[in-house]
């Protein structure tokens, strides 16, 4: 096929696309090492749509994105390498194994509940006494003894799934090229190794962002908006682009409810970062607790008030990562 268009072209340009989805980037690779010829993945949730439109064939749709790569309508992916593709799915296989470990517990417990089987010895669950009591309940029959022995299982085998993930993304993240940026993000209160690695490895080529309020949209937390005219009404925050980091940035934002102090922990992770890094995570530390301690005093939510925090720490993020060019540009 790829000769076959680059002898049709006739010496011009070719330029082809397709849409996102469970190809990946394995088939723009093949095309384009195939011959000069140039292959973009498109966003699908950003293809213009016509709402009158009702027939839906592979030959229309082929048609209809043709035509709007031509025009410019179309928004491209930014295609990972290999390398980045690699960290990137080992992050998103972690949060896979942290699901699985919610449902497993969520099974073991809603059958104990059913049994009426109530754990006594303190009010957290998965502490140590907590499983050693698991370990020693006894049913009265034999079937529900295997399925809870089984469940149990699951979960001991899931948590040891977690422990590898855990055990490999740090040892990815001291190794280049992470090494320096996971660096620069753990100055950051509530950003550890796997926050850290998470971030830089679904934001990668950061570079393409010109300005911390793309970055923002990319990963929506900017406020949808329906407007005309002189009326502007704004809804809760898009939700597009990249949800895995939106999810690890709203959840390292909560931290940020608390008063701002500099941890033990905090302070030996920023040992031997770059001074400017350190200055723009100082910079977001009371920044980031004003402005949510404002919003809940004029009634917004605690979910609410965190998710514009991560919002405003997205920005803190951008100029930690790129502050090195930002000095060059200077």
């Amino acid at each position: 096929m790829v000769k076959k268009l680059v002898r049709d072209a006739d010496g011009g340009e070719v330029r082809c696309c397709y849409e996102a989805g469970p190809c990946g980037y394995a088939l723009q690779r093949q095309i384009e090492s195939a011959g000069p010829v140039i292959c973009e993945v498109i966003a699908p949730a950003l293809i213009p749509r016509k709402p009158g439109e009702r027939i839906q064939t592979d030959r229309r749709d082929a048609r209809k994105l043709g035509e709007l790569l031509r025009a410019g309508l179309l928004t491209e992916v930014q295609a990972p390498t290999p390398e980045q593709a690699a960290v990137r799915d080992r992050c998103r296989a972690r949060e896979d194994a942290k699901q699985d470990l919610l449902r497993c517990r969520h099974r073991r417990g809603k059958m104990l509940l059913r049994r009426d089987l109530v754990y006594s010895g303190g009010k957290k669950a998965w502490t140590p006494a907590h499983r050693t009591w698991l370990r020693s309940v006894q049913c009265d029959h034999t079937a529900d003894q295997a399925v809870l022995s089984d469940y149990l299982l699951a979960i001991e085998q899931v948590e040891q799934r977690l422990q590898t993930l855990d055990q490999q993304l740090r040892a990815a993240a001291e190794s280049d090229p992470l090494r320096e940026r996971v660096g620069w993000l753990r100055c950051f209160r509530g950003i550890d190794t796997v926050t850290a690695v998470t971030v830089v490895a679904e934001l990668h080529g950061l570079e393409r962002f010109t300005s911390p309020r793309a970055l923002m949209a990319y990963v929506g937390l900017v406020p949808s908006e329906h407007s005309s005219s002189d009326r502007t009404r704004r809804g809760g925050i898009t939700k597009a682009g990249n949800s895995h980091a939106r999810r690890v940035l709203i959840e390292a934002t909560w931290h940020y409810r608390h008063p701002p102090h500099l941890s033990a922990g905090l302070k030996e992770r920023r040992e031997g970062q770059p001074p400017a890094v350190i200055a723009i995570a100082d910079k977001a530390l009371p920044r980031l607790y004003r402005r949510q301690r404002h919003l809940a005093a004029h009634g917004k939510t605690a979910t609410q008030a965190v998710v514009a925090g991560a919002r405003e720490r997205t920005g803190f993020l951008w100029a930690a990562l790129l502050h090195q060019h930002q000095v060059a540009s200077v």
